[in-house]
């Protein structure tokens, strides 16, 4: 599987997280964590889906900051999505322990819709890169 293909998968399987976030879009519907933890997934999929697509690796790893400093080094400009890293906690901390020591409730609606953005312009990133491919053969 080439380096773009292997994108693609992450990129639908990330789509797959984002369509449980919006089963459990409404507080009432699930508990902040398991929300937390679906966007986690689905933000570690498409930066490891960016980071495949221009040719980096990430090894074994699931740390939305290093994934974040990995895409930075390579040279891309992730300014706009580096807060998603407030995330990591749900990737391990938020599966074993409650929520009830946080103040307030994650915000899901702007949640989802950050993680769209992300969604959107990695595909953008793939499809580009896509076409780059067609062109040259």
């Amino acid at each position: 599987m080439n380096h773009i293909d292997q994108a693609d998968k992450l990129l639908l399987m990330a789509s797959k997280d984002m369509k449980a976030m919006d089963l459990m879009i409404l507080p009432e519907s699930i508990d902040d964590e398991i929300f937390g933890f679906h966007a986690q997934q689905a933000v570690e999929k498409l930066l490891k889906a960016w980071i495949t697509a221009i040719g980096g690796a990430y090894g074994f790893n699931h740390d939305l900051r290093v994934l974040v400093l990995t895409l930075r080094e390579l040279g891309c400009d992730v300014e706009k999505f580096r807060h998603l890293i407030i995330l990591n906690p749900f990737a391990v901390q938020m599966r074993y322990e409650p929520l009830e020591t946080v103040d307030e409730q994650l915000d899901r609606p702007a949640l989802r819709k950050e993680v769209q953005e992300l969604h959107t312009h990695v595909q953008s990133v793939v499809a580009l890169l896509k076409s780059k491919v067609w062109t040259t053969q």
